[in-house]
């Protein structure tokens, strides 16, 4: 097997395994009932979850950014994370930082027969499927023990944000040929879902618009993913566009001595444009 330059040290004292498990008492401390830190002993899976949530924003931001500084200290809080959620399940009996590590190095090599056994595969595609054949298998696997029926929608966090499980949902519907053939009849139903909120937009039903601009939004989705288009990064890339956009009409404004709050929406206009040309 190959081995990592951090890890392939005979004594098993690398400087990687070092600082990880001066990291794992360091967590060990904070949490002691007694000389701990009163903050982190109180916290609970439920109120660190935020946290984790925000820690991975914080690693994509660093990434999209391109600062490599910033990535090395944010992929630090986000592990963190994991050392504080599996510290708190070692405290109350369920497992440790060794198993959360064992369980994902298990899943990694049986995930990849083709690198860690003798499997081999006919190009990246027949890859690609086994790979969800095997995902699949230990889906049936989980909701077998659960006595639940297996589902290809199993398995999707309902705490991710809704414009990736969204995405996520039309993927998997998808793999059973629950699909559009082209991206024509995903435009033929957002074009649909449209005329049914502007319809409900006369009435003003409050519950009704919100299912109608659930639709329209499910609908745009599904078109961004027949074309290859990731539905997060682009409206992450519209976000920045229109941040980029708005902060040069602002400053028109202060440029000229004059207060935004008092401006029309014409003459807010009429700067939007130029802004747009910037």
């Amino acid at each position: 097997m190959v081995r990592s330059p951090f890890t392939d040290n005979p004594d098993g004292n690398s400087p990687m395994t070092a600082q990880l498990t001066r990291l794992l008492d360091i967590m060990a401390q904070l949490r002691h009932p007694e000389t701990g830190c009163p903050w982190d002993v109180e916290q609970t899976f439920a109120t660190i979850a935020p946290y984790t949530i925000e820690e991975a924003y914080e690693v994509a931001d660093a990434i999209e950014a391109g600062d490599m500084a910033g990535l090395r200290e944010e992929l630090g809080d986000l592990l963190l994370q994991v050392v504080f959620h599996a510290r708190m399940a070692e405290e109350d009996g369920q497992f440790d930082f060794d198993a959360v590590a064992g369980e994902i190095a298990d899943k990694m090599v049986r995930r990849h027969p083709h690198v860690f056994a003798d499997t081999r595969f006919d190009g990246e595609t027949e890859q690609r499927r086994a790979w969800e054949t095997q995902k699949s298998e230990e889906r049936a696997a989980k909701a077998q023990e659960r006595g639940e029926i297996a589902s290809v929608l199993a398995g999707i966090p309902s705490a991710m944000p809704a414009l990736m499980r969204c995405e996520k949902l039309g993927k998997r519907a998808a793999r059973v040929g629950f699909e559009w053939p082209d991206v024509t009849g995903a435009l033929g139903k957002l074009d649909e879902e449209l005329e049914e909120l502007k319809a409900e937009m006369r009435g003003a039903d409050d519950e009704r618009l919100l299912d109608e601009v659930g639709d329209v939004l499910f609908s745009v989705v599904n078109v961004a993913r027949h074309l290859g288009v990731d539905p997060e990064a682009a409206l992450r890339h519209a976000n920045a566009k229109f941040e980029r956009r708005f902060h040069a009409l602002e400053a028109s404004f202060v440029d000229d001595g004059l207060d935004i709050v008092e401006a029309t929406l014409d003459e807010m206009e009429i700067r939007w444009q130029t802004a747009k040309k910037g």
